[in-house]
């Protein structure tokens, strides 16, 4: 239902239609890619996004990459001499995902995005504050108002799981002869899981992913480090470097904290900023020093002899 407003409209995100230079038409919502301005007219989304919404935008892209890393590295095997290729070829179809994703977005065929700023957490929710000017019939003008950060995560979800069905079971068909038939296929299959558990989670708590990613990503990638390191006996340095994997996920982790602490300063002040990143090899090098203290073998055999 239109409502007719002579000068402003009722709510946040209701407008009018801005033609050849006039405001026209009544109050209601505006169309993709615009959003109500202050004086309640719709306006085009032509900003770029900030560096905050690139990184943001790179945490839900990384979500599948990782969790497709975890599955083939959780189903493959130790031996398994396909993990690798299987990793590489995750890689490769959210790459190409994301890029394509970039390309369909306005403007359509390059690697750029036209935004408009976020401003509060209840632009995400915009279907929360539709008003009702005489508390009777509701004026809806649901929206993106963050345009594209909401949908363009949808879209990147979608194309990386039709990239994954058409490459992924060919590959593992091909490589995976080490494993049983019901095993080579269950990399796959757990993402059938999650894509729709990351599809639901973007779509009901995007905006509060928005503000609270960088912590995030500190507070995972440290306690995953902390797992692994305890998981893997890792007690020294010399266990560190004794396997290649190892550096490889230590390295991993290292980058996963340095975009955490980026994205909670926004390198707003370089000179302030920069020097936090010296931070990233902390966390790894207290759990070595002090893992010697707390092996529970050592605490148990102490705790016995003073009986």
């Amino acid at each position: 239902m239109a409502v007719s407003i002579s000068s402003t409209c009722p709510g946040t995100y209701c407008g009018r239609m801005l033609v050849n230079g006039s405001v026209e038409g009544d109050c209601g919502v505006c169309p993709r890619g615009e959003r109500a301005n202050l004086q309640n007219v719709c306006e085009r989304c032509t900003e770029s996004p900030e560096l905050y919404d690139w990184l943001y935008l790179g945490f839900m892209a990384m979500l599948p990459l990782v969790l497709h890393w975890f599955f083939i590295e959780w189903y493959s095997g130790k031996k398994s001499s396909s993990a690798l290729l299987q990793h590489i070829t995750a890689m490769l179809e959210c790459g190409v995902s994301a890029a394509v994703t970039l390309l369909v977005m306005e403007p359509v065929g390059k690697l750029s995005v036209q935004s408009c700023r976020v401003q509060m957490l209840s632009d995400w929710y915009t279907m929360l504050y539709n008003p009702s000017p005489d508390y009777i019939n509701t004026l809806h003008c649901t929206q993106e108002a963050v345009y594209p950060l909401y949908t363009i995560v949808l879209i990147y979800y979608a194309f990386c799981l039709v990239l994954m069905m058409m490459l992924r079971p060919l590959l593992v068909k091909k490589i995976a002869c080490g494993l049983g038939k019901s095993d080579r296929f269950k990399s796959i299959y757990a993402a059938l899981y999650f894509f729709p558990i990351l599809t639901v989670l973007q779509a009901v708590g995007g905006g509060l992913l928005y503000y609270a990613f960088p912590y995030i990503i500190l507070v995972l990638s440290l306690v995953t480090l902390a797992v692994y390191m305890s998981a893997s006996e890792i007690q020294s340095f010399k266990n560190l470097t004794a396997k290649k994997k190892r550096l490889v996920v230590l390295f991993s982790h290292w980058l996963l904290h340095a975009y955490g602490i980026v994205s909670i300063s926004r390198l707003d002040k370089l000179e302030q900023d920069l020097p936090l990143l010296a931070l990233v090899p902390g966390p790894a090098l207290f759990y070595i020093a002090t893992a010697k203290f707390t092996e529970p073998n050592r605490i148990l055999s102490e705790g016995g002899s003073g009986h």
